[in-house]
Parts: structure tokens; sequence; C-alpha cells
């Protein structure tokens, strides 16, 4: 069999705010981000597997996507841990994600790259991620790079 890739796209909307930034991303702001989840393996060759020539099913992906970032990320606020009143905000609201990284979207995607090679099966390989933060701007995750 063939090495092959698969994608699933997701959507979820955000917001974050960048610490001692100099443009407007300094401000608490939102994106309704979509990712792209692109694994790669060798499909299933058993026929009698019920996931015969499959390298994952879909439903399994999105379960592990679903999981490792959209639940945690989606209609949250992610804020640097050492931002000013971090703590004091997190207790306010729910839906407040507090890391140790600034939050920009390549920091992002590679925190949800760790995430989510954690989870996969041993003979899926995560291939790449994409992050749209608007329309027109998107940051890239390859693992051979990594």
């Amino acid at each position: 069999m063939s090495i092959v890739k698969i994608t699933k796209e997701f959507r979820y909307e955000g917001a974050h705010a960048l610490l001692n930034y100099n443009g407007k991303c300094k401000f608490i702001h939102g994106h309704s981000y979509i990712l792209y989840v692109t694994i790669k393996g060798e499909p299933c060759p058993d026929k009698t597997m019920s996931g015969y020539g499959m390298i994952m099913d879909f439903t399994e992906l999105k379960k592990i996507v679903n999981d490792c970032v959209i639940e945690k990320f989606d209609h949250a606020l992610v804020i640097r841990e050492d931002a000013p009143l971090s703590k004091e905000i997190a207790q306010a609201y729910q839906n407040v994600v507090i890391v140790n990284f600034q939050p920009t979207c390549e920091n992002i995607i590679s925190f949800y790259a760790e995430s989510i090679k954690a989870r996969l099966p041993k003979n899926v390989e995560l291939f790449s991620l994409k992050l749209y933060e608007t329309a027109t701007s998107y940051v890239e995750w390859f693992a051979e790079d990594n």
C-alpha cells in the first residue's frame, strides 16, 4: 500500500491579547479560526477490519482534535500567565486559557501540534497543521520541519 494523507477542517471562535506588543494585537480581540489537520499513514490492509482502506476514521481524528483543541479553545480568551490580572481574569470569567507563551498564531499552532501528536495512534503521523487567524492570514506547521 501507499502512504497517503487525509485532512480534516475545524472551525472555532477565540480571543487573545499579546502582552508587550506594539500593534493592535496588544488589545483583547477575537478571531474566527480555521484549523486544517493533516495526518499521514498507510491505509489498513486488513480486509477483516472495520477500518480497512483507511489511515484513520475521520470520526476518530475529530474526537482527538476536539479533545485537544476545540473544547479548550473555542470561545476562550488565551492570555499569557505573566499578563497583568491573568489570575483574576481567569477567576472572574469562564473559558480563559492561561499559557506560558505569547499566544501568537505561531506559538498556538506549535502547542496544538504537540497536543495532537501525543494522541494519535502509533501507525499515524501528524503531517501538517494550517491555522487561519483571519480570512487572509494563516500559519503552517510541518512535521518535517520540527
